[in-house]
């Protein structure tokens, strides 16, 4: 085995990474340094200090992400209206490689040549991890415990806690009925009672959102505010990224919106199934592509619509430091420039619908389009022209097919 002096540690304070901790003080000897990324999951951050103090840490980094993720993550993904295989907000994706990012600078700052997590071999998060660190800096190891040990189970889990005299939580021994993770984008619960996708995932499986049938039966009318692509304002109210998309959860998830059930192929190779939730983000990408509709030129948007399943497939396999994401992102963000204005939308029962959209920067004509007399100069005949030449190999294919 490599020797190893200090190890940085992606340390939530569960039961995985409390465990983690300790088998990496047991196997490698060294200092552990553990890392505790606040990305807006809902949950107190505090225990994870107090068990990693527990276990003998003296560098314990407990770090508020919530605006760099939304900023420089969740916003530039957002600009691309990225959805992968049509559907997934790339909640988990996203969130990936920001936390490997601080994973790999703080190892640099304490000197560290390795850093751990607790993905596990079957998962995709394994991949996001190691691809953003290669990208980042290539001397530093990655120590991943689930392809290393012998523990293979949840109760094994379990007993090694217990040998170890590390604190198990009554909810969390034996099998656990399913695996979540949160940040402020969305939650993902998948595992055990949803493995079988002809099964219908009961109803405490939802944590962000109330079920549409029991959403409010009066309509919300809410507008979202954008420049250069960015949602900037809720209801005319400037707020930062974080505040912003926190403020969308709220009111999509009084609503039943961002709900997802869905079957996915995994990069490394597997389906799975996952219940997702993103109220605010399903909220910002019907605004977005609202705002996108009168501010796009036509063929820039097309481009856009082309490229997005190959920037969300970048994301969710974990390519975000990788140059050609880069090369996309900076297509995306070309195409931004007079992304502005508001739009208006209204939440009801699982559904965010653009009901209107206003720009200073818009492209959309009603004096051009309208069916009544336009001050425009539009010759009708001209439309004869367009017509035959784009008839034209169509009438060539149908005489030699002896139509």
């Amino acid at each position: 085995m490599t020797k190893i002096e200090k190890i940085v540690l992606s340390y939530s304070g569960g039961l995985d990474t409390s465990i983690i901790l300790k088998w990496l003080q047991e196997t490698y000897g060294c200092e552990v340094v553990t890392f505790t990324a606040d990305l807006g999951q809902g949950e107190e951050l505090e225990p994870a200090r107090a068990k990693a103090e527990m276990s003998g840490v003296k560098d314990i980094r407990i770090v508020d992400l919530r605006e760099e993720f939304v900023s420089d993550f969740v916003f530039p993904m957002l600009r691309a209206n990225a959805l992968y295989e049509g559907q997934y907000l790339l909640g988990s994706s996203i969130a990936r490689p920001l936390i490997a990012k601080h994973l790999v600078g703080i190892a640099r700052e304490v000197g560290a040549d390795a850093v751990a997590h607790g993905a596990t071999g079957k998962c995709n998060d394994q991949i996001r991890f190691e691809l953003a660190v290669n990208a980042l800096d290539p001397s530093i190891k990655v120590i991943a415990p689930w392809r290393q040990w012998n523990i293979r189970s949840r109760l094994q889990l379990s007993e090694y806690a217990e040998k170890h005299r590390i604190p198990v939580p009554s909810d969390k021994r034996g099998e656990a009925p399913f695996s979540i993770d949160a940040n402020l984008l969305h939650t993902s619960t998948e595992g055990k009672s949803l493995e079988n996708p002809a099964e219908v995932a009961p109803d405490h499986v939802y944590q962000r959102t109330v079920d549409p049938v029991d959403a409010p039966d009066t309509p919300e009318i809410i507008t979202v505010g954008f420049e250069r692509g960015d949602p900037v304002s809720v209801n005319g109210k400037a707020m930062t990224p974080a505040a912003l998309l926190t403020e969308l959860n709220g009111l999509g998830g009084r609503h039943g919106v961002g709900r997802l059930d869905l079957v996915e192929n995994r990069f490394i190779g597997m389906k799975s199934r996952g219940i997702y939730e993103t109220p605010g983000g399903t909220i910002l990408l019907a605004a977005h592509r609202g705002i996108e509709s009168i501010t796009l030129d036509r063929a820039a948007a097309h481009l856009k619509d082309e490229i997005m399943p190959r920037y969300a497939e970048l994301i969710y396999n974990g390519f975000w430091f990788a140059p050609e994401r880069e090369m996309l992102q900076a297509l995306i963000d070309h195409s931004q420039a007079f992304v502005s204005g508001e739009v208006t939308l209204r939440l009801y029962k699982g559904s965010a619908s653009v009901i209107s959209r206003a720009s200073p920067c818009s492209l959309y004509s009603a004096d051009l389009v309208t069916f009544e007399e336009s001050t425009i100069a539009f010759d009708h005949h001209d439309a004869e022209g367009f017509i035959r030449l784009n008839g034209l190999r169509l009438r060539s294919w149908a005489a030699r097919n002896g139509r």
